[in-house]
């Protein structure tokens, strides 16, 4: 269907778009086997339509044996059969552009599952063999090689390395995973790895998808000595120089479609001068701003971060990302509603206490702050719903390695990954066909935070979304060099208040006192309800001049 979009803006939709991030095997079940798939997700695109978003991030849906929740690719061109077929892949694609949705897919090139082809054949193969060669297979160090090559760490917990037993039954070499064992980490410096991951590009931008996000975007390049940590000099594995010439290539490739394809990072850099250089003209189009998403409900800290992302992108002429949530963290409900409200993958815990109103007033406020600053935003599954963390999995449903690999003192992700509820009073909430039981249960008191009981509902989180997505269209209207500034105004002690990209101006109450809003303003929308001219605590307003 061709696009009815001004030029302008289908070349650069990316700028300020608002992409609806989905975990497919926990968005809708379609034919009745307690995970989410294809056939359930076409069925329920009616939601992000409604919704009022410009395209879908689709994390993986490759064939894999589900050790990372799919992050663990064994064919990066297929479709696992537990989500469909390649078929509905495509289908889904055209389906969703159809309705004005672009579609973006993960890929994943740190790593492979250790049942893709490459990986099994490296296994029969002997040490320094070609087939070796993709991967960073090396001795052991100590008496007969019983240790480790180095002592790097994997971010699950434990080593980054697994000794593999040689075809003729003796230990032998090892190699390395910076996550999971059964994900071995890529050699980037084979010229047969970067051949094989710009023919992937090519094989999804060939059927119509719109971007890519790269997952793990930093880690791909290691330094060939191997060195401990810490050592002197660049990290020997975290945001390396020749990181950028991969990036190169891959924006070329991207650039040569005519209605050029997006590739954006995720990119755990707490610098965003290093962050900004992966988005000068020529590699990445974006990355998220995960500072952002790590930021404690704090003025000064929001503050900081968005000034220092703003100035960093500005340099290099790119559209910062802001984030909430995605499938790696605490859902902001519930972070939000802690005494710490920041983020920290190695500060997870469990039995932290957590005030539900206090944390869904919060994520109200965030919402309308996050959608009135200038760039694009993610928004992940369920926050639409103020869905809060799931933190009592029953110990015989958790599937998340970083729960396992740490020993249990890790809570893992599963807790932000439980299953949609879309209607009804009951689990399974229409997550599937036939009431079967999810992969993941859900909560009963989810009954009133279910699709069908919001959208009736006119102040539901759902209905705020709705409302200031429209407002955040209406608003920014026009070509997009008009959508890129922000100008701070004076304000309160622990008030964020900004006129931003087109007519919106917004005040955000991070204090718990009662602030005065401007005079002769109107009230387009706010994420609690307002009190004599004044701005309650914990509240978001989007204003206009009277």
């Amino acid at each position: 269907m061709p696009s009815t979009e001004p030029a302008h803006r289908a070349r650069s939709w990316w700028r300020d778009a608002v992409i609806y991030q989905i975990y497919p095997r926990s968005y809708a079940d379609g034919d009745g086997d307690g995970v989410g798939d294809l056939a359930g997700l076409r069925r329920r695109l009616d939601h992000v339509a409604a919704l009022g978003v410009d395209a879908l991030w689709i994390t993986p849906w490759y064939p894999s044996p589900m050790a990372d929740g799919g992050y663990d690719v064994a064919d990066p061109r297929g479709v696992d059969p537990l989500f469909g077929t390649l078929a509905d892949a495509e289908e889904l694609i055209s389906e969703a552009r159809r309705r004005g949705l672009r579609i973006l897919v993960d890929v994943v090139p740190n790593h492979v599952s250790d049942a893709h082809p490459w990986f099994r054949a490296a296994l029969a193969a002997p040490p320094g063999s070609p087939e070796r060669a993709r991967f960073h297979f090396r001795p052991g160090r100590g008496p007969g090689g019983d240790l480790p090559p180095n002592n790097w760490p994997s971010e699950f917990g434990g080593p980054a390395w697994t000794r593999v037993v040689e075809p003729d039954g003796t230990p032998g070499e090892w190699y390395l995973h910076l996550f999971a064992p059964e994900q071995p980490d890529l050699n980037w410096a084979d010229a047969r790895v970067r051949a094989e991951y710009e023919s992937v590009l090519r094989f999804w931008f060939d059927r119509g998808v719109a971007g890519i996000r790269v997952d793990s975007a930093t880690l791909l390049t290691k330094d060939p000595a191997l060195p401990d940590l810490p050592g002197e000099g660049p990290h020997p594995y975290v945001d390396r120089e020749d990181l950028h010439d991969v990036y190169r290539a891959w924006r070329r490739i991207a650039d040569a479609y005519p209605d050029p394809r997006v590739l954006v990072g995720e990119m755990w850099l707490r610098d965003p001068a290093r962050l900004a250089r992966y988005l000068r003209p020529d590699e990445l189009h974006t990355a998220f701003t995960f500072d952002f998403l790590r930021s404690p409900w704090d003025a000064d800290r929001l503050r900081a971060c968005i000034d220092a992302t703003l100035a960093g992108h500005a340099a290099v002429d790119a559209p910062p990302t802001w984030v909430l949530c995605n499938h790696d963290v605490t859902r902001t409900v519930t972070r939000y509603g802690r005494a710490d409200s920041s983020f920290d993958f190695a500060g997870k815990a469990h039995d932290v206490p957590v005030d539900p109103a206090l944390g869904t007033r919060r994520a109200r406020a965030a919402a309308l702050l996050t959608l009135a600053l200038p760039g694009s935003v993610y928004l992940y599954q369920g926050e639409e719903l103020g869905l809060p963390e799931v933190e009592d999995l029953p110990a015989d449903r958790l599937r998340d390695p970083m729960h396992f690999r740490s020993g249990g003192a890790d809570p893992g992700r599963d807790g932000c990954r439980v299953p949609m509820p879309w209607s009804g009073t009951a689990p399974p909430f229409g997550f599937g066909p036939d009431g079967s039981d999810p992969w993941l249960p859900q909560p009963p008191a989810w009954a009133a935070l279910t699709v069908a009981a919001q959208q009736t509902a006119p102040d539901s989180m759902l209905n705020l979304y709705r409302s200031a997505l429209r407002l955040r269209r209406a608003a920014t209207g026009g070509p997009t060099t008009t959508r890129s500034g922000l100008r701070w105004l004076p304000a309160p002690d622990g008030v964020l208040a900004f006129h931003g990209p087109g007519t919106l101006t917004c005040w955000t109450n991070l204090t718990s006192r009662q602030v005065p809003l401007p005079a002769r303003h109107d009230v387009l929308l706010s994420s609690a309800p307002l009190t004599g001219g004044t701005l309650p605590p914990d509240t978001t307003a989007w204003l206009r001049p009277a």
